[in-house]
């Protein structure tokens, strides 16, 4: 059979990849003289990978990271209060599997979305689907889907995701909408939809978060009875950048300017 024709009937099949690199691949199975298992097996292992690789950027793209940074990047170093153990365990990605929690909470700078958006890269690579969003993306789609009178819709939408990564809250006061909503996700998620919170607030601030201590309360419940909560208490790593630009002086250089 012709080149050409078997490389067109390997493109309608979807066989892009094989396509694309036929003549390399025939060439290199016949100077290692392989045998036509191995060339076969060595023709589908590609193709596999590749569709798994291509799976992999679509997942990732359909999360909507503000951007991608992995746990191999994380500097526990820097926050020692992070225990190593339970970050590996939560990479493991067994809570979602079982429909737990993780919370992570600390000041801002102190890495706690690097971490977050870790866990959730580690989880796509695993096969599982993720959904990133902020909080304040959360009042924003609520209130225009109230408007619309969508909320169902979204709700839907957000208990979909093996796994939801809601960033920042506590940055901004929920309005009763949202609130509302959140509760109603949590509540249909739990113990079967795994979530990752992160937050500036201490759980006693957020009843002034949801608005309503009660509410808050109820939230807390839910998330926290199959969780693990990171406490991060180290300075920050943007502070710690600057300090490092010039942009703030440095402990020795701010004592010689006394």
């Amino acid at each position: 059979m012709h080149s050409s024709i078997l490389e067109e009937r390997l493109k309608a099949l979807g066989w892009q990849q094989t396509a694309q690199q036929l003549d390399e691949l025939v060439e290199s199975a016949s100077a290692n003289t392989l045998s036509y298992f191995d060339f076969l097996d060595t023709l589908v292992k590609q193709e596999w990978e590749h569709r798994e690789s291509e799976a992999l950027a679509k997942r990732i793209r359909k999360a909507k990271f503000p951007y991608t940074k992995t746990i191999h990047e994380f500097d526990f170093s820097f926050q020692p209060s992070i225990s190593e153990q339970r970050v590996k365990e939560t990479c493991t990605c067994r809570f979602i599997a079982n429909g737990e929690n993780r919370i992570i909470l600390g000041p801002p700078g102190v890495g706690k979305t690097h971490l977050a958006i870790g866990f959730g890269l580690e989880a796509l690579a695993k096969g599982y689907n993720v959904m990133f969003i902020t909080a304040d993306e959360l009042g924003e789609q609520c209130q225009k889907a109230s408007q619309k009178g969508t909320l169902s819709y979204l709700m839907k939408r957000l208990c979909k995701p093996d796994l939801i990564i809601l960033d920042e809250i506590g940055y901004f006061d929920f309005d009763e909408v949202t609130a509302n909503l959140f509760f109603q996700i949590v509540s249909k998620r739990y113990e079967k939809g795994a979530m990752i919170i992160t937050s500036n607030k201490s759980y006693l601030e957020w009843g002034k978060t949801f608005g309503d201590d009660v509410l808050a309360t109820a939230i807390l419940d839910r998330l926290l009875h199959h969780s693990v909560t990171f406490s991060i208490k180290g300075d920050s790593y943007r502070m710690e950048e600057k300090r490092k630009a010039g942009v703030f002086p440095l402990p020795s250089a701010a004592e010689s300017l006394k």
